[in-house]
């Protein structure tokens, strides 16, 4: 499968190395070079400078022969405005998004887009913790 991956902080840089580790075509774009420190020292994808709402820096990312788009920056908004260029311009079949503001959800649903809010999924885990 190819995957971009926009994001490479703790968790973009964690999902390439497992991804890339099952045989995908990964690559994972960041605007800060010093972020792919992160990824593994084995890692055989491609690590790219850019920003990922440049449709210019999508292309050269390969998101025209992409089978997913995946938003992980630390940005709400630039990960649902790289999600739509992904999803609406590009057509990739499969976009997912990180989102903080569980109050968003709906909204990136009615987009079309696969969200996940780290906020709401770590709360549910806690309640559950304290249920047991």
């Amino acid at each position: 499968m190819r995957i971009v991956i926009m994001g490479c902080g703790r968790v973009g840089a964690q999902i390439a190395g497992l991804l890339e580790g099952e045989d995908h075509d990964i690559t994972i774009l960041d605007i800060d070079a010093y972020s792919f420190r992160r990824l593994p020292p084995d890692f055989n994808g491609t690590a790219l400078l850019g920003n990922g709402i440049d449709e210019d820096v999508l292309k050269r990312a390969g998101i025209e022969e992409a089978d997913v788009f995946v938003a992980m920056t630390q940005g709400d908004n630039r990960n649902v405005m790289a999600a739509q260029i992904a999803k609406h311009i590009f057509n990739v079949p499969r976009v997912i998004s990180r989102i903080y503001d569980p109050l968003r959800q709906e909204l990136y649903d009615t987009l079309g887009i696969e969200a996940f809010s780290p906020t709401t999924i770590f709360a549910e885990l806690v309640r559950d913790k304290l249920k047991s």
